[in-house]
């Protein structure tokens, strides 16, 4: 993950353009770099919620998928 794409996508998340389904795509990202734990507390808040919803999964975990 690339500093200049990761400022980008913090400030196209912050800003409120970023749909959901990018957004969760982004907040994989953070969980697999390790990046949603080191930055801001909602960011690793935001990321467990998504986790426990089944959206995102751990590195190295099989993504489950709700319902099935």
């Amino acid at each position: 993950m690339k500093a200049d794409d990761i400022v980008g996508d913090i400030i196209e998340y912050e800003s409120g353009d970023m749909t959901q389904e990018r957004a969760v795509g982004f907040f994989q990202k953070l969980i697999d770099s390790g990046l949603a734990w080191k930055l801001q507390g909602s960011y690793g808040r935001f990321a467990v919620t998504l986790i426990e919803a089944g959206l995102c999964h751990l590195p190295g975990k099989v993504k489950c998928v709700r319902g099935s």
